[in-house]
């Protein structure tokens, strides 16, 4: 059930970008498009101004994607591809952000895929370079689905799915490359990219008070990655490794969205979930934890939209348990600190928050569990919250079926 080992602690008030939805309850997007808060700002770029408002290089203009048009020539992997580039406005999240998550959505048929990068800009001016998060694309063939950590260089580095200021940073930008194989005509295209940025903060503080969640337990169905103990190690050790790509096929379960299993073997119980692990492995961080690779498959299947970001507290999440939306969640914790769960302790582990007990403890759907009757839980909301804001300065991923 390892993802990696924890990030660092933040203290994360929830922004909603007004390219994404806001659940119901949530206060409307001002006009800006985002609302800044002194710790976290998700920025996101995803309908036909959006896209308009950055830059195009041999792309063309489509209803809320961008595909290629005039593309230029691009060797990746020593095979010969043609390119073309978006890059997106300054995003200026109004206080000093020490890490960005970003996140896409993209149409990658065949040999197709995109690249993710990202830079930033320093109080002082500077710009720095562009850094490579990932290689990306759904069937990660015939260039392997990647990220590229390391790159350290002069305002940040690269670590699997999130971006680590040296420090901190005032403004960002993101640039998705879209590339074909040379001489095809295949339609690459990008629907929707954006990031989460955020500032580090380790102050406790109190446990949120329930709110509009309580009472409400959502029907997500419940599945094991134990019960995948040894099966296909290529990808990432195995299902006692997969907490990740279990939570990401529970939530669309939950849609009603469960793909026919390619190449899996016959007789395997809930073989979506082996499928699952097959289409979110990054061969890079050589597992099925990254963050942004599960978004990105589950955008693939999807309606809505489908990203990551970071909350200030449970509080928050029961907005999107009250709209109807579970929430993959990451946490770590040691032994005793969780009274409950199926595992003494973890490093990394996400999860399925479904709900809320009327007294606001968090109703979830733990993948951990022995067995897939064993998946549903209930733990105690101040142990959760703690464990979730200090492991991973509540990160979650957003998967929207609309």
């Amino acid at each position: 059930m390892l993802r990696r080992p924890a990030a660092l602690a933040l203290a994360l008030p929830l922004l909603l970008s007004g390219a994404l939805h806001a659940p119901a309850g949530a206060d409307p997007a001002p006009s800006s498009r985002q609302r800044a808060t002194p710790q976290v700002a998700l920025a996101s770029w995803n309908t036909y101004a959006d896209l308009k408002s950055g830059q195009r290089k041999g792309l063309k203009m489509g209803r809320g994607q961008v595909s290629l048009k005039t593309p230029k020539p691009r060797t990746v992997a020593g095979r010969s591809y043609e390119a073309g580039t978006w890059t997106s406005p300054w995003a200026t999240p109004g206080f000093g952000a020490t890490a960005l998550i970003p996140t896409w959505e993209a149409t990658t048929p065949g040999k197709t895929l995109v690249r993710v990068e990202v830079r930033a800009r320093a109080a002082d001016g500077t710009t720095g370079t562009w850094d490579t998060v990932a290689d990306w694309s759904r069937t990660g063939r015939p260039v392997p689905r990647t990220t590229y950590s390391g790159q350290a260089d002069d305002l940040g580095r690269v670590s699997v799915d999130t971006w680590f200021a040296t420090t901190a940073v005032t403004s960002w930008q993101v640039r998705v490359t879209l590339m074909r194989p040379k001489g095809s005509s295949l339609g690459v295209s990008l629907e929707r990219v954006g990031a989460v940025a955020s500032a580090d903060a380790s102050t406790p503080r109190p446990t949120s008070k329930p709110g509009p969640g309580v009472g409400t337990v959502l029907p997500v169905p419940t599945y094991s990655q134990m019960v995948h103990s040894g099966h296909y190690p290529q990808w990432g050790s195995g299902g006692e490794a997969w907490c990740s790509p279990t939570s990401t096929a529970m939530v669309l379960g939950y849609y009603g969205i469960s793909p026919t299993p390619t190449g899996i073997a016959a007789g395997h119980v809930d073989p979506v979930v082996d499928h699952t692990a097959k289409m979110v492995f990054d061969h890079g961080y050589d597992g099925t934890g990254n963050w942004a690779f599960n978004t990105a498959y589950a955008a693939t299947l999807v309606a809505g939209d489908s990203y990551v970001t970071r909350m200030r507290d449970l509080r928050e999440a029961e907005d999107y348990i009250a709209a109807g939306v579970p929430l993959i969640v990451s946490v770590a914790f040691g032994r005793n600190q969780l009274t409950g769960a199926p595992i003494s302790a973890s490093n990394g582990h996400l999860l399925v928050v479904v709900g809320f007990e009327a007294d606001g403890d968090v109703v979830v759907n733990d993948p951990a569990g022995a067995t897939n009757a064993e998946v549903r839980r209930v733990y105690d909301r101040a142990e959760f919250e703690r464990i979730w804001i200090a492991a991973s300065g509540g990160t979650a991923y957003v998967i929207r079926n609309s």
